[in-house]
């Protein structure tokens, strides 16, 4: 016989509940899930679309100091490199090799141009013929100038002695013993031989100055040719390449004892006491670089060193400028050519201004719209920016400080008024 669990079971004394308690609860769930589906439904209604916020960064506007600066990576130039060409066809013999040192004035190569030298011969001997014309000219003048003077002199002579004459023919006339004829006889000398010196002093000054003047010009031909001497001698002396300061050899472009062509580059010549970093500069900040603005090159030990802009490029390649920068106080030891250093150009510092993280919302839409965030809602509302450094930007109107507004990944939002991140 199996027994069961009636010998278990005992009365319950304990009072039965109302019904309406037993469907409280249920209720009270019933409405806390309505409420929940409503508040989905209506954050939905007001966001055209949802967005994960692992897509967006999201910053605060607040206040303080905007400073504009820029920071970019440069490496190191000779400030100072020059290269040498050859002034003359020639065959060419090198002294030096590339990553010599050398000291100013030293000889670096030499260029045999024998039509160079040869010009350089018939120019002298071209000088030294108008040399000698000019000084025969010279010679000339003298002559033509002693006999004007020969010529003067003997003219005076004859008035003195015509002079004379007329004195005796007059006392005579006045004493009765020389008759009238005589004495004008005499009288015509005397105009005669003035006239004949006045016509010698006259010829001799003609004759001087001409003689001068054929001296001149042939002094001037001759001074015509010795620049032309000394412009092929310039150019002869210019066949030996000489180091323009103390530095070191850089690329050599010329092979020993082989010939090259007029100004073809024979060697560059490197100055390492000066250099200088050049820089890449975005092209947004190229109009506000100017040559002498203040900035700080960092080397590879940390070590800050003041400098300076000393030249910006005047053309855009690949939306970016170049722009050099010297050290305005002292270089760093031991800098090498192409070696990396960081600058830092500080353009102005704005105090006080409403500002906020810079992000690539500044280039959507001109900077004119920005997605200011409430809760989990993002509202596209109009605003305006103004100056803008590497990491923030200037808020001139349409957001207050404590805001937060989307700075990345608004491009995802398309032109939708409001979203929703989650």
């Amino acid at each position: 016989m199996i027994r069961d669990t009636s010998a278990q079971d005992r009365v319950s004394t304990q009072p039965q509940q109302p019904k309406w308690r037993r469907w409280l609860w249920p209720a009270v769930a019933t409405v806390a899930v309505v409420a929940g589906i409503g508040f989905i439904a209506n954050k939905w209604a007001g966001a055209s679309r949802s967005f994960d916020s692992s897509r967006v960064r999201i910053a605060e506007v607040g206040r303080g100091d905007l400073v504009r600066d820029i920071a970019a990576d440069g490496r190191v130039i000779a400030a100072n490199s020059p290269v040498l060409y050859a002034i003359s066809a020639g065959t060419v013999t090198l002294k030096v090799v590339a990553g010599d040192v050398v000291k100013q004035g030293q000889e670096l190569a030499v260029i045999d141009s024998p039509e160079l030298r040869s010009k350089l011969a018939q120019e002298q001997a071209t000088l030294a013929g108008l040399e000698a014309e000019a000084s025969r000219a010279a010679l000339d003048a003298t002559l033509a100038r002693a006999t004007g003077a020969k010529m003067s002199d003997q003219a005076g002579l004859v008035r003195i002695a015509a002079q004379r004459d007329l004195d005796r023919y007059q006392r005579g006339f006045d004493g009765g013993a020389v008759p009238q004829v005589d004495l004008a006889k005499a009288q015509d000398e005397l105009k005669k031989a003035q006239i004949e010196l006045q016509h010698a002093q006259q010829d001799a000054t003609l004759q001087s100055r001409g003689a001068d003047l054929d001296a001149r010009n042939k002094r001037l031909l001759a001074e015509r040719q010795l620049a032309v001497v000394n412009e092929v001698q310039r150019q002869v002396d210019a066949l030996t390449l000489r180091a323009p300061f103390d530095g070191q050899v850089g690329q050599v472009q010329a092979t020993q004892h082989t010939q090259v062509a007029a100004n073809a580059p024979i060697l560059s010549v490197v100055d390492l006491s000066r250099f200088e970093v050049e820089i890449k500069v975005p092209e947004s900040f190229a109009r506000e670089l100017a040559i002498g603005m203040p900035s700080q090159l960092t080397s590879g030990s940390g070590q800050p060193f003041p400098g300076e802009i000393s030249a910006v490029s005047p053309e855009v390649v690949n939306g970016e400028v170049v722009a050099r920068i010297r050290f305005s106080d002292k270089q760093p030891e031991g800098l090498r050519q192409s070696q990396r250093m960081s600058s830092r150009i500080l353009l102005d510092t704005r105090r006080n201004v409403l500002k906020v993280e810079r992000g690539p919302f500044v280039e959507q839409s001109g900077g004119r719209y920005a997605y200011v965030v409430t809760g989990s809602i993002a509202t596209r509302r109009p605003v305006q920016l103004g100056v803008s450094s590497l990491g923030e930007v200037e808020v001139v109107s349409g957001l207050q400080p404590g805001e937060k507004i989307v700075v990345s990944g608004a491009d995802l939002f398309g032109d939708n008024e409001r979203v929703s991140i989650n």
